[in-house]
Parts: structure tokens; C-alpha cells; sequence
């Protein structure tokens, strides 16, 4: 079995984007249909860039969790390691963009199957051998998926790249407090933490960027990511700190650029960028899909992100004038 770049373990969904601007689900909408799951998400914008992604993950016995599968197979994301809860469905996930920088949300995740996803040895020694193993800290709040993902955390035991996105879904946990202890204990095994100021308060009690930077450092993580949405973000590493600006866009949807910045987060990594460098190529792809409705139909290319990075250049440049 070739050696991946990249495995993701976590939620894997369908979602439903309404396609009126500004109407809430009280309004008459129209929805246009995507795989989603913000895990899943990462090993597509992964993919998109030529690198070898699998998700790992599982999905109901229906014709959308076959939906799912088909898509991701489609953009070159291995699905072997995607199993099929026969009598359980797949998730479902409504977003109104209302607003479109903070659309509205629903989850419809009873019995999600995702939750639910049984170590075998060709899965333990893929997540082993993997380049990049990335957790989502939602993976960690329920079921054998939860224990799975800490125990792969473990077996890896900081080689290569292990990821934590703590990617924080409060409806998952039963306490910000319970998510921190889970959290917690997959930091012990990961080199690298990535969150934004919300998400960084939830797992170390630091929403200040710097401060926040200083505790995952200080817990054995050899890279912190900390995204300041209209801030840029800032990359912190015990001998380098770098803030990187934002990128304009014309907003269409808010979803969906955290799991863009991880894509090519992860693909920055493996090749063997500068700090500055990771963290402008990682912008400017989260900013690409904001401009764009969906979340996993809409994962730029390389070309597409560095055409971004050159027109915004170009548009501070013309600014300072």
C-alpha cells in the first residue's frame, strides 16, 4: 500500500448551502448539495493539490452516504478507509446565510455513524505510517471513533506531522470544559495545534494569540497556528513568530475556509516551506473559498492560490498610493 500523505479522521456529512443571501430558514430557500465534514473537508483540499489524501472515516447505509463516497472518490481522496453503518444514516447539515459571514447552522447528526469507526490493522498501520495524520478535535467527543483517534495520536507518538484542528462545535460536547480534557490529552502526542482565538480559549484557556501560542508551545507542540479571522493569522514555533495579513475577497459564505487554511496547511508542510510562506499560501486559500458558496465542490488549486496572493498583492500595492 503506497505510503499517504495525508489521513484525516473525523465527521463526514452532507450539506445543504441555501443559496439566497441573507434569507433565513423562516424564508423560502433553494439548497445546493456538498460533502461536507470538516475533516473530510482538509483531505479535499488536500487532494486538490496532487497530494495523496485519504478520510477515514464512516458513513450511513443510504444513497448519500454512496453520494459521499462517489464525490470523494471523484476528487481523488481515497475512500478505503471510509466504512458503512448499514442502519444508520447519514449526517445531515443545513446552512443559511444569514449572515453570510456567520451563516446559520443546524446539525442533524442522530446516531452519526462517524462516531462509530472500528481500528483494523491496515488502518492502524496507515495512520502509522502516514506523513500527516490530522485529528479534528470534534473526532474526540464520543464513541470508538473518540478512542480510535487517541490511540492512533499515541501510536504515532509525535513522528512526522500529527495535527490537532481544534475545530470546536459546542453541540458535540457536553461542556467546553469536557472538550478541553480530550483535547488536552491528544496534545500530548501532536506537533502541531491549529485554532482560532475561540477554539484556542476552549482547549488551553488563552484566547489572546501570542499567549495562546505560548501554552501549545508549551506543551510539546513544535508549530501553533492561531487564525484571527479579519487579524490573518498568526504561526509560532519556539525559534520563529510570523502574523500574516488577510486576504480580500468578496464574501459569499463563511464556511469552509478553516478546512481550505488546513489543506494547504498540510501541503505547505510537506513541502518544506518557510513559516511565512505556509501561512500566506494557507490564507489565501481559506479566503478563496469564502468567496465561494460551498465548502468541498469549491477547494482551490495551486494555481488558483497564488493567483489570489498575486491579485491582492497587487490590490495593497495600488491601495498605498
Amino acid at each position: 500500500m503506497k505510503r499517504h500523505d495525508l489521513i484525516t479522521v473525523g465527521r463526514v456529512s452532507v450539506d445543504l448551502y441555501a443559496q439566497q443571501i441573507g434569507a433565513s430558514f423562516l424564508d423560502p430557500q433553494t439548497f445546493l448539495k456538498s460533502v461536507g465534514g470538516s475533516p473530510t473537508n482538509v483531505a479535499v483540499a488536500a487532494a486538490r493539490y496532487g497530494l495523496n489524501a485519504a478520510a477515514l472515516t464512516k458513513v450511513g447505509g443510504d444513497a448519500l452516504g454512496q453520494y459521499v463516497i462517489s464525490r470523494l472518490s471523484q476528487w481523488n481522496v481515497d475512500t478505503s478507509f471510509i466504512d458503512t453503518e448499514l442502519d444508520a444514516q447519514t449526517p445531515v447539515v443545513l446552512a443559511a446565510l444569514d449572515p453570510p459571514e456567520d451563516p446559520q447552522i443546524t446539525f442533524y447528526r442522530h446516531n452519526a455513524p462517524d462516531t462509530k469507526v472500528i481500528p483494523t490493522p491496515e488502518m492502524d498501520r496507515a495512520v502509522q505510517e502516514s506523513k500527516v495524520f490530522w485529528i479534528s478535535a470534534g473526532a474526540l467527543a464520543q464513541g470508538t471513533t473518540a478512542d480510535a483517534a487517541q490511540a492512533w495520536a499515541r501510536m504515532r507518538g509525535r513522528a512526522g506531522h500529527t495535527i490537532i484542528d481544534l475545530d470546536y462545535r459546542p453541540t458535540l460536547w457536553e461542556s467546553k470544559f469536557a472538550a478541553r480534557e480530550k483535547v488536552r490529552q491528544a496534545l500530548d502526542y501532536c506537533t502541531v495545534a491549529v485554532g482560532n482565538r475561540s477554539e484556542c480559549d476552549m482547549a488551553v484557556g488563552e484566547s489572546e494569540p501570542d499567549k495562546a501560542a505560548d501554552v501549545l508551545l508549551a506543551l510539546g507542540v513544535k508549530l501553533a497556528v492561531v487564525k484571527m479571522g479579519g487579524g490573518g493569522v498568526l504561526l509560532a514555533s519556539d525559534s520563529e513568530r510570523v502574523r500574516i495579513d488577510p486576504v480580500t475577497v468578496d464574501l459569499v459564505c463563511g464556511l469552509g475556509a478553516g478546512d481550505a487554511f488546513g489543506g494547504a496547511l498540510v501541503f505547505g508542510l510537506l513541502s518544506q516551506w518557510s513559516l511565512t510562506e505556509i501561512g500566506q499560501f494557507a490564507n489565501a486559500a481559506g479566503a478563496y473559498v469564502v468567496g465561494q458558496l460551498s465548502c468541498a465542490d469549491d477547494m482551490p488549486t495551486e494555481l488558483q492560490v497564488r493567483e489570489l496572493i498575486s491579485k491582492n498583492s497587487r490590490g495593497l500595492a495600488g491601495s498605498s498610493k
